[in-house]
C-alpha cells in the first residue's frame, strides 16, 4: 500500500509541476490534499491508515491527528460515487457532491448510522474495495463557508477558507473535537492513537465541523 501511495504521489507530482498556476487557489478535482480541522486550533488533520476499529463497524479508523508531515493525512478528490469520472484539476463548485479517497491505502471516507466509539455521534470510517470502489454512504456535498470564490461563473471551494462536508446519506456533517480525543483511560494503556481527535458525522453545522484544506498537492487546467 505505501508503494502505491508512493507511485500516486510521483505521478500527481509529475503532473502538477507542469500544470499548477500559483495564482489559483480554487480546490480541484483529483488533487490529493490535507484537511485540518479549524476548532482544535487549525492544528489536527484528518487522518487514515489500514488499522481498524476495534468496535462498532470494524472498518477503516479514521481520525484528526497533530501532525501535518505524515502521508497518512492526504485525500484525493474525486467524483461522488456512480458519477462520471471528473477531469482533473477542475475547479470544485460549493454544492458539489464528491468523494475523498484515502491515498495511501485507496478507501474513501465514509460514514453511516452506527455510533462512534467516544462521542456516541456517528462513525465515520475508510470503506471500500481499496481501489476507490465504495458505495454511497462515500458521497459529501461540499458547504463552503464564506460563500466560496465567485469566478469562471459559479462559486468554488477555495483553499485555506473555512469548509463542511455534508454526508449524502445521513445528513451528517464531518465533525471533531478538541475535547473529544483517545486517552489511556478509554482507549487503553499503549493506546496506537493516543491523543487522536475522534472524526465523527454530527447532525449540526457548528463550529465542530469547520475544515480548511492548507496543504497538498493541488492540480489546475
Amino acid at each position: 500500500m505505501k508503494q502505491t501511495a508512493l507511485s500516486f504521489l510521483s505521478a500527481i507530482l509529475l503532473s502538477a509541476a507542469a500544470s499548477y498556476a500559483s495564482d489559483e487557489k480554487l480546490v480541484t478535482c483529483s488533487s490529493a490534499i490535507k484537511l485540518t480541522h479549524i476548532e482544535s486550533g487549525s492544528k489536527y488533520y484528518l487522518l487514515s491508515d489500514d488499522r481498524q476499529l476495534q468496535s462498532g463497524s470494524g472498518q477503516q479508523l479514521v481520525t484528526a491527528v497533530e501532525n501535518n508531515r505524515t502521508p497518512d493525512g492526504l485525500w484525493q478528490i474525486r467524483e461522488a460515487h456512480d458519477s462520471p469520472v471528473c477531469d482533473a484539476g477542475t475547479p470544485i463548485r460549493c454544492g458539489d457532491v464528491i468523494r475523498l479517497m484515502h491515498v495511501g491505502t485507496g478507501r474513501n471516507l465514509h460514514t453511516h448510522g452506527i455510533k462512534s466509539p467516544l462521542s456516541n455521534q456517528h462513525e465515520v470510517t475508510g470503506f471500500g474495495s481499496g481501489q476507490g470502489e465504495g458505495d454511497s454512504g462515500d458521497n459529501w456535498t461540499v458547504v463552503c463557508e464564506s460563500g466560496g470564490d465567485f469566478c469562471k461563473g459559479g462559486r468554488y471551494w477555495v483553499r485555506d477558507q473555512p469548509v463542511r462536508l455534508k454526508s449524502i446519506d445521513t445528513e451528517r456533517y464531518l465533525g471533531a473535537s478538541s475535547t473529544v480525543r483517545f486517552t489511556e483511560q478509554n482507549c487503553g494503556r499503549g493506546c496506537p492513537i493516543m491523543n487522536h481527535l475522534e472524526v465523527f458525522g454530527r447532525q449540526t453545522g457548528d463550529q465542530y465541523t469547520q475544515w480548511k484544506v492548507e496543504l497538498g498537492v493541488h492540480l489546475s487546467k
